[in-house]
């Protein structure tokens, strides 16, 4: 198919797409909604409008994200979102300033998508790709991104591509950071972040190294994997994100929390801010085995490795 073009009967067996013009598009697998991308979002500019994965679910239905979460109403599913992009915020909510706190400023910026590049659906792959800008909360165009995501099928679980090439489009050196490279300890958000169902909190953390907690923030791994339990039926799923190997600064530092609300995100800018000078793109991939139950995580780590280019 072309771009722009989907193929909306049901594929037995396999994947389909359908395609809600202009506001997102939907996966499935058999009866299940696999995942909803939202890439025409109607949110308020102070929730850093941009496009997100919600709700996402296992091959059983069950959901394994959340979308604005109370206490964090900015928080949407599984998204690509950076607090600190210059004096910009593309994260939502307040933006922390050394000495004073999180302040309420007019600088949350928008994502806004431009068009598709690649709309392709098999019964074995979705591919999607499309352009997107970054558009500063005044209203100018600080970087324009090539973003592209795959959808596959592994055994008992299905994996998630994501790449991002985000290209400095301002005219001026733009500095990538979080909360912590300002100032703030163990806040290192910022880039693909999953906010996970209010009942994965004290969910299990999983490395390499072992299942864990909160200790794990702001460890190097090539991975990072959380499992957690669901309410009403009590059953549990298990979600793990691989960083590439071919990411800058691999094995990325992780943002990641289980005791305060279910979150984890490879974050590239956790302790040190990156310049991106004019012109210049940076290249991010990183992949999701997303599961029922609570399999070896370490086998969905593998799995989801194997599906990246």
């Amino acid at each position: 198919m072309a771009a722009g073009e989907v193929n909306a009967e049901p594929l037995r067996g396999g994947l389909a797409l359908d395609h809600e013009h202009g506001r997102s598009l939907r996966v499935q697998h058999g009866t299940v909604e696999l995942l909803r991308y939202v890439y025409g979002t109607w949110d308020p500019q102070y929730e850093s409008p941009r496009p997100y994965f919600h709700p996402v679910r296992t091959l059983d239905g069950d959901v394994v994200t959340a979308y604005r979460p109370h206490d964090h109403v900015w928080h949407k599913g599984i998204s690509l979102s950076l607090p600190v992009v210059g004096d910009g915020n593309f994260w939502g909510g307040g933006s922390y300033v050394h000495g004073e706190g999180y302040l309420d400023l007019p600088n949350n910026g928008s994502i806004r998508h431009r068009a598709f590049t690649e709309i392709e659906a098999t019964p074995d792959r979705i591919a999607i790709a499309h352009d997107l800008d970054w558009i500063t909360e005044p209203g100018e165009l600080r970087i324009t991104e090539q973003r592209a995501f795959t959808v596959t099928l592994a055994d008992g679980a299905w994996i998630l591509t994501f790449a991002t090439a985000l290209t400095n489009a301002s005219g001026e050196t733009v500095r990538l950071g979080s909360p912590t490279t300002k100032g703030r300890p163990e806040a290192g958000y910022g880039g693909l972040f999953w906010r996970g169902p209010r009942s994965f909190t004290g969910g299990i953390v999983h490395a390499p190294g072992g299942p864990g907690g909160d200790e794990l923030m702001g460890s190097r791994q090539p991975w990072l994997g959380f499992t957690g339990q669901h309410d009403g039926h009590g059953r549990y799923s298990t979600l793990v994100i691989a960083d590439s190997p071919a990411n800058p600064g691999h094995p990325v530092e992780w943002f990641v929390r289980t005791s305060q609300f279910p979150g984890a995100c490879p974050a590239p800018f956790f302790t040190t801010e990156v310049p991106v000078e004019p012109g210049e793109t940076l290249r991010l991939e990183y992949a999701i085995a997303i599961a029922g139950g609570r399999p070896d995580p370490a086998g969905l780590a593998a799995a989801a490795l194997k599906a990246l280019p």
